[in-house]
């Protein structure tokens, strides 16, 4: 069961709002969807990027300094 929308206060700068309005009425969609959709999408990155992560924390790390010394043995700068 969907639980109903909460209402919420959200300032946006001007140019921002102007847009948003814009593009609520080019897509026929409204503001709340559109303002929805980006945040969930924004939710999401961070998700992927938390589980990418993740799955890069068991790799061998290198300071950079050796990897300098590594790409320049093959000749890569």
């Amino acid at each position: 069961m969907n639980e109903p929308a909460k209402r919420s206060t959200v300032y946006l700068e001007p140019d921002i709002q102007r847009a948003l309005r814009i593009k609520a009425a080019h897509t026929q969609r409204s503001m709340s969807d559109l303002v929805n959709d980006a945040i969930r999408m924004a939710l999401r990155e961070d998700q992927e990027d938390l589980a990418a992560f993740d799955d890069r924390a068991k790799e061998p790390s290198i300071s950079y300094e050796a990897l300098l010394r590594d790409l320049r043995q093959h000749g890569k700068i």
